[in-house]
């Protein structure tokens, strides 16, 4: 059996004032990736109406939500939440959790499931859904170590897994820091104890990786395309900072959708991932 993975920054999750026009264009996107599992991070406004959009956005997909996390930081009404979903005709929801609800910037949801033809947990993988925070290397690097428990064999948890992550961690050095507002450096670069910048802060993915997670980008052998550079005018630097990183789990596509409605549906672009369930 194969899965699809995605992972989707929303950006506000495609409402603008009393316009739907870009939900309506995420929801037209996520439809022709038809993943069987779907992280979506920062989105606002869905929690409105007995969480209208939240179903809307399940039921169009045919997929049913793991959990559903208001960021812990943030001024309402703008106040991201992070969305985990499954689609429960291939897969069962055997156990969630919410972690580090008083730590994360936004939220961290921790999913078991488990293949629906299957009867024992044999087949049981861990599911992981986050958004690490944005604002310095600092934080993404504490919020990250909540994380590296399951880079390999952990008590209680199956000995396999998927992390969908919007990591806000530059995946490299950009060409040049000035096409970057000057602004902004602190929160992708190191900053020294005099306050003076250094090279891309990739600790929080370092850690991971050193832990045990792998970027299918290595076991594919094949690089993905930037997620990030293609929205702002004055941050036009392709750099990936979303991921779907695995932990025993066999990837045999690994890709970013570029499209021209995904571009101009979010700031970010949607990450792929087809996997076998079975060890």
């Amino acid at each position: 059996m194969t899965l699809r993975a995605a992972i989707w920054n929303l950006f506000l999750g495609g409402v603008d004032g009393a316009s739907e026009e870009r939900l309506k264009m995420q929801a037209e996107t996520l439809l022709e990736l038809d993943a069987d599992i779907v992280c979506l991070p920062e989105y606002n406004r869905w929690d409105e109406a007995n969480e209208r959009r939240l179903r809307w956005m399940a039921d169009t997909l045919r997929l049913q939500p793991v959990a559903m996390v208001r960021s812990r930081l943030g001024t309402p009404p703008v106040q991201n939440h992070t969305v985990l979903l499954y689609r429960p005709s291939t897969l069962r929801l055997m156990g969630r959790a919410i972690l580090g609800r008083d730590v994360f910037h936004h939220a961290l949801i921790r999913a078991r499931l488990r293949p629906v033809e299957e009867h024992d947990d044999r087949h049981d993988f861990l599911v992981l859904g986050t958004h690490l925070s944005h604002t310095d290397g600092e934080t993404r690097l504490r919020e990250a170590r909540w994380m590296t428990d399951y880079g390999g064999e952990f008590p209680g948890a199956p000995p396999r897994g998927m992390l969908l992550a919007d990591l806000n961690t530059p995946d490299r050095e950009p060409l040049d820091w000035s096409l970057i507002p000057q602004n902004l450096h602190s929160r992708y670069r190191i900053v020294r104890e005099d306050g003076t910048f250094g090279g891309v802060d990739a600790r929080a993915l370092q850690v991971l990786l050193n832990s045990g997670w792998q970027d299918p980008q290595t076991l594919t052998g094949v690089r993905r395309a930037a997620t990030v550079g293609h929205f702002y005018p004055n941050e036009p630097v392709p750099w990936c900072l979303d991921y779907c990183l695995v932990n025993g789990m066999a990837v045999t596509e690994y890709h970013t959708h570029d499209t021209p409605k995904a571009r101009a549906a979010s700031d970010h672009l949607p990450v792929i991932a087809d996997m076998e369930v079975r060890p």
